[in-house]
C-alpha cells in the first residue's frame, strides 16, 4: 500500500514569517531620521528651558545641577575620542599602501590650508565691509600697559613639538607649550646669598642703585593638561603606514584595531540616545550662566552678525560649490546627511567631541569610503579650523576698530597670514581661538587686553564656528575621495585579482615539481604564498593602475 494521500494544503509559512516588514511613506522617513529628530529635540529643549528659567534668577548650585547631565554627556563623548582616533587612523592607513597614504595626506593638507586661507580672507572682507567695531564699546579705564608675550613663532614651534612628542604615554594626557618666566637677576641671586649668610635688612639696603632688579622674561617649555591629539595622530599615521607594508604578519594587528573601531561606533550609537538630556542640559546651563544676556547681545550684535554671515556664506555657497564642481552630485543632499553631527558640534562646541557622531553619519548615512574617513576626519579635527580662521580674522580687526586703529595693507596681510597659521595650530577644544587671537593682536600691535570683551559672547560664537570646522572636515573627505577614486579603484582591483588567483600559484608561479620541500610544512608553504601575493600587490600597482586607466578610456569611447 502506498502512503495515505491527503487533500489538505500545507500551512503558509509566509504568514508566520518573522521577516521585518518594509516601512513605507512617513514611517520610513521617521525611522531613517529618528536620531536626527532626537538631536534636534535636545537642542530646542535646551534653548526653551534656558530662556524660561532665566527670570527665576536661579542660584549657582541650581544652575550647576541643571548642567550636570550635560557635563556627564560631554565626558562620555570625550572618553571615546582617543580610542576612536587611534583605531581609525591605524586601521585606515594600514588598509592603503605607503604611496597612497602620501597622496591622500598631501591632498588633505593642501585642501585644509586653502580653505583656512580663504576663510581668513572672507573674514577680513566682511569685517571691513560691515565695520562692527564701535569705539564707544571700548572702556579706557580697563586699558592696561601689561602686554602678554605671545607671538606666532612660539605657536608654530609648539605645533612642531606636539607633532613629534618625546613620550607617547605623556602625549595622552599632556601637551607642550611655551611660557615666559622672569629670568633670575643678579639682585635675586644676591638676596638669596644674603639670606643664606643671615645678613640683616639694614645691610641689605646698602646695595647700589644700578643693581635694581629688572624683569626679563625668558622662554620655558612646559606641559599642560590635555591630550596631545596631534602627536598621537602623527604616530598612528606612521605606525599604520608601516604596518600595512609587512603584509600578513601584521594582519592580526589591523583586525584588532578595526574591531576596536567597530566597538566604539556601537558605543556611540548607544550614547546618542542620551542626546535629548545631554545636549539640552549643556545649552540650558550655558544660557543660564550668562550674566546679562540681553545687554551683551545688543552691544556685540554686529560682531556676532559678521561672524554668522561669514559662516553662512562659506557653508551654503562656497562649500556647496566646491562639492558640486569636484564630486558632481547634489551638495545639499550631502549637507542634509550631516545635520545630526552639526547639531552635536553646535551643542558641544568641540569638533573632537562630535567626531564619533561625524564618523557615524559619514560611514553609515552618506556611504563615504571608510578608508578615506578614517584617514581624513581625525586629522581634520586637529588641523582644519576653517571657522576659527574666519573668527580670528574678524575678531582681531574688530578689536582694532574699537581702539580707533587704521590698518593698512601690510597689517591686513599680516592678519591674513597669521590667522591662517594660528588656526591650523588650534586645539579642537572649546574657546581655544581666544588664546590664538592674542597671537594676531600682538602681530599688529593691537591692545590684547580688549580680548576680554569677547568672553561674554564667545560661548555662542564658538558654537557657530565649530559647525564650520566640522563640516569642513566632512566635505574634505568627500572631495579627497573623489580625487583619489582612481587609486581606490586600483586597490580594489588588485585585491579582487589576487583573491581570484589559485592559492597554490601566487604571482602566476606553480609549486615545485616535487611538491613541498624537505622539512617544509603546508602551513609554511601557504604563508609564503600569502606573503608573495602581498608583495606582488605592491609591486604590480602600476600595472593595475594602467589597466584601470585603459578601462576608463574604453568606457569613455563607447559613451
Amino acid at each position: 500500500m502506498g502512503p495515505p494521500t491527503s487533500t489538505e494544503l500545507p500551512p503558509k509559512t509566509t504568514e508566520r514569517s518573522d521577516a521585518p516588514v518594509e516601512l513605507t511613506g512617513y514611517r520610513r522617513w521617521l525611522s531613517d531620521n529618528l536620531m536626527l529628530l532626537v538631536t534636534l529635540s535636545g537642542v530646542l529643549l535646551g534653548v526653551v528651558l534656558g530662556l524660561s528659567l532665566r527670570p527665576l534668577n536661579l542660584h549657582g548650585d541650581s544652575i550647576m545641577l541643571i548642567s550636570y547631565p550635560g557635563e556627564l554627556f560631554m565626558r562620555v563623548l570625550k572618553l571615546m575620542i582617543l580610542p576612536l582616533v587611534i583605531s581609525s587612523l591605524i586601521a585606515g592607513s594600514a588598509s592603503l599602501n605607503a604611496k597612497m597614504n602620501g597622496k591622500i595626506a598631501l591632498r588633505t593638507l593642501v585642501y585644509f590650508a586653502s580653505t583656512s586661507f580663504f576663510n581668513a580672507a572672507l573674514g577680513i572682507a566682511l569685517v571691513l565691509l560691515i565695520h562692527p567695531g564701535n569705539p564707544d564699546l571700548h572702556n579706557t579705564d580697563d586699558r592696561s600697559t601689561d602686554r602678554r608675550a605671545v607671538n606666532l613663532l612660539d605657536s608654530l614651534l609648539d605645533l612642531g613639538r606636539n607633532v613629534f612628542p618625546d613620550n607617547l604615554f605623556q602625549a595622552s594626557i599632556q601637551q607642550a607649550h611655551t611660557v615666559y618666566l622672569p629670568k633670575p637677576s643678579i639682585l635675586h641671586a644676591f638676596n638669596e646669598t644674603m639670606n643664606d649668610t643671615l645678613v640683616t635688612g639694614v645691610e641689605a639696603q646698602r646695595l647700589p642703585e644700578d643693581m635694581a632688579e629688572e624683569v626679563v622674561l625668558v622662554r620655558d617649555i612646559q606641559y599642560r593638561s590635555g591630550t596631545n591629539t596631534l602627536g598621537i595622530v602623527f604616530f598612528c599615521l606612521v605606525f599604520g603606514t608601516f604596518l600595512g607594508t609587512i603584509g600578513q604578519k601584521g594582519q592580526v594587528v589591523v583586525d584588532f584595531f578595526a574591531a576596536v573601531f567597530e566597538v566604539i561606533m556601537k558605543m556611540v550609537t548607544c550614547v546618542m540616545w542620551l542626546t535629548p538630556v545631554g545636549i539640552s542640559s549643556v545649552i540650558a546651563g550655558k544660557i543660564l550662566s550668562v550674566g546679562d544676556l540681553g545687554l551683551v547681545m545688543s552691544q556685540l550684535m554686529w560682531f556676532i552678525v559678521t561672524v554668522a554671515v561669514g559662516v553662512f556664506i562659506y557653508q551654503f555657497v562656497v562649500m556647496q560649490a566646491i562639492y558640486f564642481v569636484v564630486v558632481r552630485r547634489n551638495p545639499f543632499k550631502f549637507y542634509a546627511g550631516l545635520i545630526q553631527a552639526m547639531l552635536t558640534a553646535f551643542a558641544t562646541a568641540s569638533t573632537a567631541a562630535a567626531l564619533p557622531i561625524t564618523f557615524r553619519c559619514m560611514n553609515e548615512k552618506l556611504k563615504v569610503d571608510p578608508r578615506i574617513t578614517r584617514f581624513v576626519l581625525p586629522i581634520g579635527c586637529n588641523i582644519n579650523m576653517d571657522g576659527t580662521a574666519l573668527y580670528i580674522a574678524v575678531a582681531s580687526i574688530f578689536i582694532a576698530q574699537m581702539s580707533g586703529m587704521v590698518l593698512g595693507f601690510g597689517e591686513l596681510l599680516t592678519v591674513l597670514l597669521t590667522s591662517t597659521a594660528a588656526s591650523m595650530s588650534s586645539a579642537s577644544v572649546p574657546s581655544a581661538a581666544l588664546v590664538l587671537l592674542l597671537v594676531v593682536l600682538t602681530a599688529i600691535d593691537a591692545p590684547v587686553q580688549d580680548v576680554t570683551l569677547l568672553f561674554a559672547v564667545d560661548w555662542f560664537v564658538d558654537r557657530i564656528r565649530t559647525t564650520n570646522n566640522m563640516l569642513g572636515d566632512c566635505y574634505t573627505a568627500a572631495v579627497v575621495e573623489e580625487l583619489s577614486r582612481k587609486e581606490l579603484m586600483a586597490l580594489d582591483a588588485a585585491s579582487v585579482n589576487y583573491q581570484d588567483m589559485p592559492a597554490g600559484t601566487p604571482n602566476g608561479h606553480g609549486h615545485h615539481e616535487g611538491g613541498l620541500l624537505e622539512g617544509q610544512t603546508e602551513l609554511e608553504e601557504s604563508s609564503k604564498c600569502v606573503m608573495t601575493m602581498t608583495d606582488s600587490v605592491v609591486v604590480d600597482m602600476s600595472a593595475v593602475m594602467n589597466n584601470v586607466n585603459l578601462q576608463q578610456e574604453h568606457c569613455n569611447r563607447r559613451v
